[in-house]
């Protein structure tokens, strides 16, 4: 069987059309399909659509919300629901929206006030 050129020829047709090895892979930056948002570090989500930083912990949602203007992010309210306190989940999100900012080449303009105290405690390098 192994010296059969046309099923041979075959084969490498099948794999050929099945898995290009030059295709990008699903659910990338590259494909442009997105599921959910696009993934940060610690488990947040950049919700663009919904303009919020998301964070789910057992079923329930804490959220960094944001406006994008062209040269900055806002970063206007976080919300943790009370079940979720205690767990520095509003310190990720904020880690997560300053770190967005800054790899997206954005100012940092924090109009919450839990944002405006993380700053205070966490300065960031100019």
């Amino acid at each position: 069987m192994a010296d059969d050129p046309a099923r041979e020829r075959q084969l490498d047709e099948t794999i050929e059309e099945s898995f290009p090895a030059s295709d990008p892979p699903a659910n990338t930056v590259e494909t442009g399909i997105r599921v959910a948002g696009t993934a940060l570090a610690g488990g947040v989500v950049d919700n663009r659509e919904a303009h919020r930083f998301e964070l789910v912990v057992e079923g329930k949602t804490a959220v960094l919300e944001y406006e994008r203007t062209p040269t900055s992010l806002v970063l206007v309210h976080t919300q943790v629901p009370p079940s979720l306190r205690g767990r520095h989940l509003a310190d990720t999100l904020a880690k997560a929206g300053i770190e967005s900012a800054r790899s997206e080449g954005l100012q940092v303009v924090a109009k919450c006030h839990f944002v405006k105290a993380y700053l205070r405690k966490h300065p960031q390098p100019s």
